[in-house]
């Protein structure tokens, strides 16, 4: 039997039907977006208005405040923070390198890179707090005290899997015919990477690094169980808890005393914008190797 075709009126009933959905659709995106934009720049907007009002130069040169005292700074807080960030990416960085660089040039699709991928997703999307929990059982009991190695050792396991990524991503976007045109002169597999594929990729890597930087210098979860936090200048040792910011905002964000919270707010702009600033050069970066 002959199919009957649809009436115009029918087709302009389909065409009216599907206009108004996608209109309320695009309506309901622009309401959420715009929603978004007014709760996230609030935050912004009272971060740098409470983020400036504890901002002076004594911060930056004198250690946090005991309870009860007055003035004090979060000098100390400072460099525990980037001891303990440099600390991590130096561990992570050779890592997720030579990982990434088995999955994209040694591995590709066998079994194990198979596994070791599906181990890195789910390291990328594993909390924070239960890597702290795990690097505390395994360093900080069996040594007896908190340190800044286990710090160290926690904020490089939350890197590695974003170096990882990062590094098996721009490898696979380098041409093949870079590879075959090192092999074609003799050079082994092991220079061809190191002195072609690596260079080709190298802005990329770097950004990565520089995002996987921006990810842990915040994190607050796994130092409360590795390095604690205290309110004098770290141990040469790193033995004994080392005061970083992360965990200085939260006991500080918590504290009954104004000065704690005034040092709490500046703490966190200062390293919003250092995030921020590691953002947008591992962008700049980024763009840059594009334009080539």
């Amino acid at each position: 039997m002959p199919q009957h075709l649809p009436t115009q009126a029918s087709a302009v009933r389909v065409r009216r039907s599907r206009q108004v959905a996608d209109r309320a659709l695009k309506v309901t995106c622009i309401l959420f977006t715009v929603l978004g934009v007014i709760v996230l720049g609030w935050i912004l907007v009272m971060l740098l208005i409470e983020g400036t009002r504890g901002l002076s130069p004594i911060i930056f040169t004198q250690t946090t405040p005991g309870p009860g005292t007055e003035g004090g700074g979060i000098a100390n807080a400072l460099v525990g923070s980037l001891i303990l960030t440099v600390l991590g990416i130096a561990v992570a960085t050779p890592i997720g390198v030579l990982a990434g660089t088995y999955l994209a040039e040694y591995g590709k699709g066998s079994k194990l890179a198979n596994v070791i991928r599906f181990v890195n997703d789910v390291l990328l999307a594993a909390p924070s707090i239960l890597i702290g929990l795990f690097v505390y059982t395994l360093m900080v009991q069996p040594m007896g005290s908190y340190s800044g190695w286990a710090g160290g050792v926690a904020l490089a396991i939350i890197a590695i899997p974003v170096i990882v990524r990062t590094t098996e991503d721009m490898l696979s976007l380098v041409p093949g015919s870079l590879r075959e045109a090192g092999v074609a002169l003799g050079a082994p597999l092991s220079t061809v990477i190191t002195s072609i594929t690596w260079r080709a990729a190298r802005a990329g890597m770097v950004t990565g690094v520089l995002l996987a930087t921006a990810r842990i210098a915040g994190e607050t979860a796994p130092l409360l169980f590795t390095a604690l936090n205290n309110n004098f200048w770290f141990k040469p040792s790193l033995m004994g808890g080392v005061s970083n910011l992360p965990v200085m905002i939260y006991q500080f964000a918590l504290a009954p005393y104004q000065n704690w919270r005034e040092l709490a707010w500046a703490g966190a702009l200062i390293i919003t914008l250092s995030i921020l600033a590691l953002s947008v050069v591992a962008r700049l970066i980024l763009k840059k190797d594009k334009a080539r």
